[in-house]
C-alpha cells in the first residue's frame, strides 16, 4: 500500500515507518528535517518530503505524484509545556482539515489521525462526554471530530486514534520516562508527585503495530483508544525504572504537589482495537528494561 505519513520523524511517527516498511509498504514521509536522525537507519528504503504542515501548498504535488491509498497524520504543533494551552493551537485544526481534503483529492481511500488522551479530560471513559481541560486538549477533540464529518462528506474512511502515555527508544528527555532515565544515569535524585496515579504506559512498538493496524484494516474507522489497558500505580512504574538503573537511589516522592487539574487515572479501553485482532505485545517490565539499555548507549541525546 502507499501510505504518506506525517509526523514521520517524531518519536512515534519514526516507530511506526519503520512498522510500515517491514510489513512492505511503499512510504512518503513528510518532516521538517532534511537529516531526521530516529530515520537514519532507513535511508534508501522511503521517499523523504521536506516540508510541514504550515507549507502543504509548496509540496501538494509531490502528494499529488505518489498518489497515497492512505493517510496517517501524527504531526502536530505545539504538543509540550506552555504551547499546549497557547491559541495557536487552533492552527492544527485548520492543517487537519486542509490535509484531509488534500489526501481526498490525491485518491487517498482512508485517513487515519492520532488524537491524545487530553481530549478526555479526567476520565478516559468512552461512555461519557469528553471533557478537554486544556487547549491542546480541545484542538485535538475538535480535529476529530471535524475530520470525521469532512470524512463523510468526501467518502473516505476515517480513523481517529487516541493515544495515551506511549514510551520507548529514541523519545526526547522532557517526557516522564527518558527524563527519569535521564536523572538516575546521571545520580540524580527526581523531585516527584506522590505517585498515586493510575496510569496506563504502552510500548512504542506496540503503538506503532497498530496504528498500521488501523490503516491495514478496511472496516477500521472511528475513535480508537490507544494504550495497555493496564493502570499501575505510577509510584510502581517509577520504582521499576529505578531498579533497572540504580536500585539503591532514593526518589523523592511527595516534592511535587498534585496540579489543580491532576489526572489520577489513565486507563485506555482498548476494546476497539482488541476486536481489529490487535494486543499489547510487550510488558511493561520488558519495554522499561529496554528503553534504558538504548538511553544508556545514546547519551549524546540528553546533551
Amino acid at each position: 500500500m502507499r501510505i504518506f505519513v506525517t509526523g514521520a520523524s517524531g518519536f512515534i511517527g519514526s516507530h511506526l515507518c519503520r512498522d510500515l516498511i517491514r510489513a512492505g509498504h511503499e512510504l512518503l514521509a513528510l518532516s521538517r528535517e532534511t537529516q531526521p536522525w530516529r530515520l537514519a537507519d532507513l535511508t534508501g528504503r522511503f521517499t523523504l518530503l521536506r516540508g510541514g504542515l504550515d507549507d502543504q501548498p509548496d509540496w501538494a504535488h509531490r502528494l499529488e505524484a505518489f498518489a497515497p491509498e492512505a493517510v496517517v497524520h501524527l504531526a502536530w504543533n505545539g504538543v509540550a509545556g506552555s504551547a499546549r494551552n497557547s491559541p495557536a493551537q487552533a492552527r492544527n485544526i485548520v492543517w487537519t482539515t486542509d490535509l484531509l481534503e488534500r489526501s481526498a483529492r490525491c485518491g487517498a481511500r482512508a485517513f487515519v489521525g492520532t488524537g491524545s488522551q487530553a481530549e478526555y479530560g479526567g476520565d478516559p471513559d468512552l461512555e461519557k462526554p469528553e471533557k478537554p481541560t486544556t487547549v491542546y486538549g480541545e484542538a485535538k477533540l475538535s480535529s476529530g471530530r471535524m475530520g470525521a464529518a469532512i470524512a463523510r462528506e468526501l467518502g473516505i474512511r476515517f480513523a481517529w486514534i487516541r493515544i495515551f502515555s506511549v514510551f520507548g527508544p529514541m523519545d526526547h528527555p522532557h517526557w516522564l520516562i527518558p527524563g527519569l532515565i535521564r536523572d538516575l544515569l546521571r545520580g540524580q535524585t527526581p523531585a516527584l508527585t506522590g505517585g498515586e496515579q493510575l496510569w496506563d504506559f504502552l510500548s512504542v512498538v506496540d503503538a506503532a503495530r497498530a496504528v498500521r493496524l488501523v490503516v491495514e484494516s478496511e472496516g477500521a474507522a472511528g475513535i480508537f483508544p490507544l494504550g495497555s489497558g493496564e493502570a499501575p500505580p505510577l509510584r510502581a512504574t517509577i520504582e521499576a525504572l529505578r531498579d533497572r538503573i540504580d536500585p539503591r537511589r532514593a526518589l523523592d516522592f511527595g516534592r511535587i504537589p498534585y496540579r489543580p487539574d491532576q489526572v489520577m487515572l489513565l486507563r485506555a479501553d482498548i476494546r476497539r482495537l482488541q476486536a481489529l485482532g490487535w494486543r499489547p505485545e510487550i510488558p511493561l517490565a520488558q519495554g522499561l528494561g529496554e528503553t534504558v539499555q538504548w538511553y544508556r548507549a545514546n547519551p549524546w541525546i540528553f546533551q
